[in-house]
């Protein structure tokens, strides 16, 4: 008999953690060795632990889902990751293939179908969600560069220009700059629908 799939949950919604770790507990070859509540404790439990495969939520504190694969992607290049999220917008479909996860779901996906995906995934497969794929495909590439992304994802809490100005290393001028640009290439009319926009596609 093969060892038990290792697997990491991180998920800051206890609730929906335990309810995971309960479902996996009842198969025979799935092992939950950790669970987390934030990006930086999935980081030092993955580092203490050493899982097969993290399940990770897309929004946590300190990290998201996709910074927290990325990481794991050059610390633990053994570990296989897998996104679960109730934001299966197409930004972050592809923010998260570009970072080697293997997974990507909906958390509406039954218990036993993501134990499945565990299995695929720790066996070198890959799974996406068809619709969340079909989303991705038909959304196209975000059109703000780097830059403007930054910027953006700054304005998207609120902060003023001045802020951001001085958390970007950037003029104000250059802020209203890049700003501009990106509400130009989005068809918005000011900076917050220009967020808006680019979050209900996933690119900030």
């Amino acid at each position: 008999m093969t060892d038990p799939v290792r697997v990491l949950l991180a998920d800051d919604e206890h609730l929906i953690r335990g309810a995971l770790a309960a479902l996996l507990s009842l198969e025979v070859d799935i092992t939950v060795v950790a669970e987390a509540a934030s990006g930086p404790e999935a980081l030092a439990m993955a580092k203490a632990h050493r899982p097969d495969v993290a399940v990770l939520d897309l929004q946590m504190p300190g990290l998201d889902g996709i910074e927290v694969a990325a990481e794991l992607r050059h610390r633990l290049p053994d570990c296989r990751t897998m996104i679960v999220t109730g934001h299966g917008r197409p930004g972050y479909l592809k923010r998260a293939l570009e970072v080697g996860v293997r997974g990507f779901l909906p958390k509406t996906v039954s218990a036993s179908d993501l134990a499945g995906i565990i299995r695929t995934v720790r066996a070198g497969g890959r799974y996406v969600d068809p619709e969340l794929a079909a989303d991705a495909i038909s959304a196209g590439d975000s059109p703000l560069t780097p830059r403007e992304t930054d910027v953006l994802e700054l304005a998207a809490h609120g902060t003023s220009i001045a802020e951001i100005a001085d958390r970007a290393a950037l003029s104000p001028g250059t802020v209203r700059n890049y700003l501009s640009s990106a509400a130009g290439k989005l068809g918005a009319e000011n900076r917050h629908a220009a967020v808006r926009i680019a979050r209900e596609h996933g690119w900030i």
